[in-house]
């Protein structure tokens, strides 16, 4: 009896233990607003507005400064297209497993939802609803800041400097080359020079530059010089982060599944291998 009632205590305390953590757990579903620190009474309305932000009461609420986002994006833009007042919002959601990330937007006449997306994966974010909007027409570039800031407030997940730096990189190089060549064909091309980089674990500069003319070849474009060291110099800081082809495709699965005529390395070599299995097998019949 007495062997009986220690286990029956030992469980109870396990079960006790274990409260806390799904407390946490479902914590992690919290939804969040990160708001711009400067915007006005009557802006701030229009902008809960657009994001179909009802009660900011059922919302974990953190702040965007200008301060923010000068840090992340001085290198990349400058300081009079950046301006003085943090304007831009976003509320992040999180999703299931394998439901990606996706972004909707309002008012951002800049970054489209696909960059913003491009460059969410490429910092680390996973499995989350993410909507971004301005009061009036803005760039939107600094709503990337918000939207990592509140991805690791949701997550409790530090994002790196690196990755950090690599995203905001990435959204603007993108929009950069979307005015020569198109939103949609800017997406696809860094997207799959992106994909050929993880893969191939590409490391060389020779190499990125081949990936990079093997991705524009596929897709059809033709890139300016400027373009192509854009991508280049994006591409050679990318190399330099740990990421993961599955999860790429994964969290931003339509633009990959819109990349199926350009395949990346390891779909060539398996298709070349089917293809002499294939010449082997006639031989032989």
């Amino acid at each position: 009896m007495r062997k009986i009632f220690a286990r029956v205590l030992a469980l109870g305390l396990c079960i006790l233990m274990a409260l806390p953590c799904v407390t946490a757990k479902a914590d992690s579903t919290q939804k969040y607003l990160a708001l711009g620190a400067d915007l006005s009474t009557t802006d701030k309305k229009k902008v809960l507005d657009l994001l179909g932000v009802d009660d900011i009461g059922e919302y974990q609420v953190v702040k965007i400064t200008n301060q923010e986002e000068h840090k992340y994006l001085d290198s990349y833009l400058s300081k009079s297209v950046i301006g003085s007042r943090a304007l831009s919002s976003v509320t992040v959601e999180q999703t299931s497993d394998g439901s990606g990330v996706n972004v909707s937007t309002e008012n951002i006449s800049f970054c489209t939802s696909g960059m913003y997306r491009n460059a969410l994966v490429t910092a680390g974010v996973e499995n989350a609803d993410v909507k971004v909007a301005g009061p009036f027409k803005i760039s939107g570039t600094a709503a990337l800041v918000g939207v990592m800031k509140a991805y690791e407030e949701m997550t409790g997940k530090k994002i790196s400097q690196k990755s950090k730096d690599a995203a905001n990189d990435e959204l603007v190089t993108t929009g950069e080359v979307a005015k020569n060549i198109g939103s949609d064909d800017a997406e696809k091309l860094i997207a799959d020079v992106k994909q050929k980089v993880a893969e191939g674990n590409l490391t060389s500069s020779s190499d990125i530059k081949n990936a990079i003319n093997e991705s524009a070849k596929d897709l059809n474009i033709n890139l300016s010089d400027t373009d192509r060291q854009k991508i280049q110099d994006l591409m050679d800081k990318i190399s330099d982060l740990d990421l993961n082809v599955n999860k790429l495709k994964e969290q931003a699965k339509d633009i990959y599944d819109q990349l199926g005529g350009s395949q990346g390395i390891l779909d060539k070599i398996s298709s070349w291998l089917r293809t002499v299995i294939h010449w082997l097998s006639s031989l032989f019949s």
